[in-house]
């Protein structure tokens, strides 16, 4: 059976975005060493699975990219596997589907990852979606959960665990420490 793995960037006081979904507090972090330990990560996930503004933000950006060579050759090898990969996305309310491999479900969280997991193929790896991802996390369905802690502390945000119900036990099979300060934590369930 396929795993389902988050990969979400979070800092020090465990938000994985501001107030207002703000993300600048890690692109001043990012550096190409991470880039390419990302696009590791999403070469072994043939399914990417996003909540409905993550998808419309990841789509409008990542389409874009494709055809931008003034982009950093890590960011491009990216972006080819973010628009290459099967997209599937989690919503009642989206209307088009505009980035190429996408496919829409909605109905019960549960029942739609176990058929997502027991699908031929490679991993899982979802990106952000912080209801979608709270969600999963509620029902036990997150087999591995890849940390990005950016040594910043924003204070308020939109928290990674959200509920000490969340919180499941979990052992630590690899770290990694970039040169920004940023540590690459992965961590399976137990």
């Amino acid at each position: 059976m396929r795993k389902l793995i988050i990969s979400v960037n979070v800092t020090l006081d465990g938000f994985m975005a501001g107030p207002d979904c703000e993300l600048d507090w890690h692109f001043t972090r990012w550096t190409p060493e991470m880039a390419e330990a990302q696009t590791r990560q999403l070469s072994r996930a043939g399914t990417i699975l996003l909540g409905r503004v993550t998808y419309n933000a990841m789509a409008a950006y990542w389409s874009a990219i494709r055809s931008d060579l003034s982009f950093p050759r890590e960011d491009l090898a990216f972006a080819d596997l973010m628009n290459s990969r099967q997209k599937v996305v989690f919503s009642r309310t989206l209307k088009d589907l505009t980035w190429e491999n996408s496919l829409q479900v909605s109905g019960n969280l549960g029942s739609q990852i176990y058929k997502l997991k027991k699908l031929e193929g490679d991993d899982i790896i979802i990106y952000g979606s912080s209801k979608l991802t709270g969600g999963l996390m509620r029902l036990g369905l997150i087999d591995e959960y890849i940390l990005w802690i950016h040594p910043v502390i924003l204070g308020t945000g939109k928290p990674l665990f959200r509920k000490a119900k969340d919180i499941t036990n979990m052992r630590l099979s690899n770290m990694q420490q970039f040169d920004s300060g940023v540590m690459l934590l992965h961590y399976s369930r137990t």
